[in-house]
């Protein structure tokens, strides 16, 4: 199985009619994995697979258009007759497991177990499902959040999580196939935190990989013209995750 990116969702900082918020599908050496979990993307995620056959689900970070469909997931695979095979490693933060249980009224997240084995994410942190490879880098972001590579056969998807401009993001494109990267807002405030990228900052955030996909695009801005103006200062081949999109390594 060839490494392949599905896009289930891009808006932010909200789902939108046809747009769920962030989620995408990756597929490469025989696995499946479901990288973050936006608002929508767990139904989107079943219009291309089964979430049964799901080897791992990926959380960048915790914040609600990332993962709060993981209740959706806890309703389908708990009670829902989609129930896994075997409880499915959840990547995340490792607050996940505790906001998760809150949510039910519970005081821990026992009563997950049999459908999710919760495993916390560190700089470097790397997991191996099939023939895909799984690593994780610390970025910059308003809380605790990675970046991911994804390598398969010899391609690597990397994915830009959500984060303001810092040299993991150069890292995590060098030598990437195909960089997915957000493009949130249309410019930096004086004295802001700097937590998101503009278009031009996902493009020289791209500049040591090959292609260059934009999501992630905030209510600011439009998805064409955030794509032209990273495209500009890329300099390569650059496109728009657009949902339901397969995009072939």
């Amino acid at each position: 199985m060839p490494l392949a990116l599905t896009v289930l969702g891009t808006a932010s900082p909200h789902p939108c009619p046809g747009r769920p918020a962030s989620g995408y599908l990756v597929r490469g050496g025989g696995a499946e994995v479901w990288v973050d979990a936006g608002f929508g993307t767990f139904a989107e995620l079943r219009r291309h697979t089964d979430p049964e056959r799901l080897d791992a689900i990926w959380i960048s970070h915790l914040h609600a258009d990332h993962s709060a469909d993981l209740l959706a997931a806890v309703y389908g695979l708990a009670f829902g007759g989609l129930t896994p095979p075997a409880p499915v490693p959840v990547y995340a933060p490792r607050d996940c497991a505790p906001r998760l249980a809150g949510f039910f009224g519970r005081p821990d997240a026992s009563f997950l177990t049999g459908i999710f084995d919760f495993r916390p994410l560190s700089d470097g942190h790397t997991a191996r499902h099939g023939g895909l490879t799984l690593t994780a880098r610390a970025v910059v972001h308003d809380t605790e959040a990675y970046g991911l590579r994804a390598a398969c056969d010899g391609k690597v998807l990397a994915y830009s999580g959500d984060s303001g401009p810092c040299a993991a993001l150069g890292g995590l494109a060098a030598g990437a196939d195909l960089f997915l990267c957000e493009a949130d807002i249309d410019r930096h405030r004086e004295g802001e935190q700097r937590v998101h990228l503009t278009p031009e900052d996902a493009g020289a955030c791209a500049r040591g990989a090959r292609r260059l996909l934009v999501t992630h695009v905030g209510p600011t801005l439009n998805r064409a013209a955030a794509t032209a103006r990273a495209a500009a200062v890329f300099g390569g081949p650059t496109a728009a995750a657009v949902e339901g999109d397969t995009h072939t390594l």
